[in-house]
């Protein structure tokens, strides 16, 4: 049906379809994290290592990645509608094969099927639910559509771990069932009628390989790059110098194809690139901190996952209160506003992470998690709208496509750095503390004696102490790392006003900042 006789949809009928669609996303972004804690329960049971076993992740997180930016050229062939509900009837038709499989060779391959079918459910589910919100609620449906995509990455861990320790790892996919046969039934009852024109593209087969060659080869040497000592590694080396000259071509190709996979000219927006450069930079320091916090945690205060999930936690409370006020408010204050107030609580937050000591309590941790939210609800949704402003509704689904494929490279940028830098930064601590003690050194014979008074003998005191140096190493390191984080999103908040208003929206495109 033509966009212009579509009328949006009011009261419950709306609700229900916010639900539907939002439900779906939370599905998918779960399916991000949730298998993180399940890894050495499924490389046991299916007889690999642990290190074979985390290649679950692995396809899904590659396949999603390649598959993301091409939500506006198969959206434009197939239909927005049908696109999105052959693709959540998929992936919950691949969530429950994953949970069947009976060998880990097969369900790489349906981790494969699944990642691929998830890519363009996120930016499809946002383009649906704002192409269906009268113009003056656009924002809301942003909102919305954001706090799923927050909440989610942060319970993935604490459901997983707990399916996994009260259950099976199977059942970490089949909640996924529910969940998409109701989105699918509410979706196409709805949206059946209301389906985007469709146009017969050609096929761009050589942008698309070179896409699936670029972005493979991209995704797996920054998931296994830390593992294999990065350009030490000559599969690792081989990755990059593959990922790099097949994205060139790529981008040459697809600037000047006639039909390209993916619509490289959004580029030519000037607040399109702010938002894509803050997005990618800003969620992957950002998601840094989402991987390291927990693992420092678990490996060096002794968290349990659940506990260190419980911890992590509550950086969604404030999200998900004030992120409806801020999608109802983008049409009053300026987006550049809201995103410097977003990259302050952030720098503000990581300054507090980096002052922390071993000796931090379970509310100590908290606080500072709970003042994120302010970040979060003023970060995704104000440069989401920024990114869209001014775009008709026939490529709106190709900007979020695109955005959000960013976005997965941000997050992959952030957790391979991150950990990197981490486990760096631990060693030289370590060696710098250990050059401390020395036979010479009088407060190791003082600790010892003490240790030796409590009944360790003097190996076990010197392992004792071993790990206490470690221990703070780390310490030291997890400190340096928000320390750094909290300067980035300092010079991220001048890059926001090179963004230039008015940000009025076209038709389909959100409600942004000026009048």
């Amino acid at each position: 049906m033509a966009e212009e006789t579509v009328q949006p949809y009011q009261g419950a009928t709306l609700g229900v379809l916010t639900i539907a669609l939002a439900l779906a996303t939370f599905m998918n972004v779960l399916d991000t994290t949730i298998t993180n804690v399940a890894v050495p329960t499924i490389s046991g049971d299916l007889g690999v290592s642990p290190d074979q076993g985390t290649w679950v992740i692995t396809a899904f997180v590659v396949a999603t990645a390649i598959a993301v930016p091409l939500t506006g050229w198969l959206a434009q062939r197939f239909g927005e509608v049908r696109l999105f509900v052959a693709c959540t009837g998929l992936f919950t038709l691949f969530s429950t094969l994953c949970g069947l499989a009976g060998s880990f060779p097969l369900l790489l391959l349906l981790r494969v099927l699944q990642g691929a079918v998830a890519g363009p459910m996120i930016p499809l589910s946002q383009s649906l639910l704002m192409n269906n919100y009268p113009p003056d609620k656009r924002g809301l449906a942003l909102a919305i559509w954001g706090m799923t995509t927050v909440v989610a990455p942060v319970l993935g861990p604490i459901f997983g771990g707990w399916l996994t320790d009260n259950y099976s790892w199977p059942w970490i996919f089949y909640i996924n069932i529910p969940i998409g046969i109701f989105s699918i039934m509410i979706t196409w009852a709805l949206l059946k009628n209301r389906e985007t024109p469709r146009r017969r593209l050609p096929i761009d087969a050589i942008g698309l390989g070179l896409l699936i060659v670029g972005v493979g080869a991209l995704q797996v040497m920054l998931d296994k790059g830390n593992q294999d000592d990065w350009f030490g590694s000559t599969f690792i080396l081989a990755l990059g110098i593959t990922a790099l000259v097949a994205l060139v071509l790529f981008v040459i190709w697809e600037w000047y194809d006639p039909h390209p996979v993916v619509d490289l000219t959004l580029f030519r927006s000037r607040n399109f690139n702010v938002a894509a450069v803050a997005i990618t930079l800003g969620f992957g320091v950002y998601f840094g901190g989402i991987v390291i916090f927990p693992l420092w945690l678990q490996t060096q205060l002794d968290y349990t996952a659940t506990w260190a999930g419980i911890a992590s936690a509550p950086v969604g409370l404030l999200a998900i209160v004030l992120s409806p006020i801020v999608g109802r408010n983008l049409h009053r204050v300026d987006l550049r506003v809201f995103v410097t107030i977003s990259f302050l609580v952030f720098a503000f937050c990581s300054f507090w992470l980096g002052s922390l000591t071993t000796q931090v309590d379970l509310w100590q941790l908290i606080d500072p998690r709970i003042y994120l939210g302010i970040g979060i609800a003023t970060f995704f949704i104000p440069l989401t709208a920024m990114s869209l402003a001014g775009l008709p509704q026939s490529r709106v689904a190709s900007a979020s496509g695109l955005l959000n494929f960013l976005r997965t490279v941000g997050a992959s940028f952030g957790t391979s750095l991150s950990v990197t830098l981490w486990d760096r930064r631990a060693t030289l601590h370590d060696h710098r503390l250990t050059e401390h003690l020395t036979s010479a050194d009088p407060g190791l014979h003082h600790a010892l004696d003490q240790l030796q008074a409590h009944g360790f003998t003097p190996q076990a005191g010197l392992g004792m102490l071993e790990r206490l140096v470690a221990q703070q190493a780390f310490m030291l390191s997890t400190n340096d790392f928000f320390w750094l984080s909290g300067w980035i999103f300092v010079i991220l908040m001048g890059l926001v006003w090179f963004a230039r208003p008015p940000f009025a929206p076209a038709r389909g495109a959100p409600p942004a900042a000026a009048e």
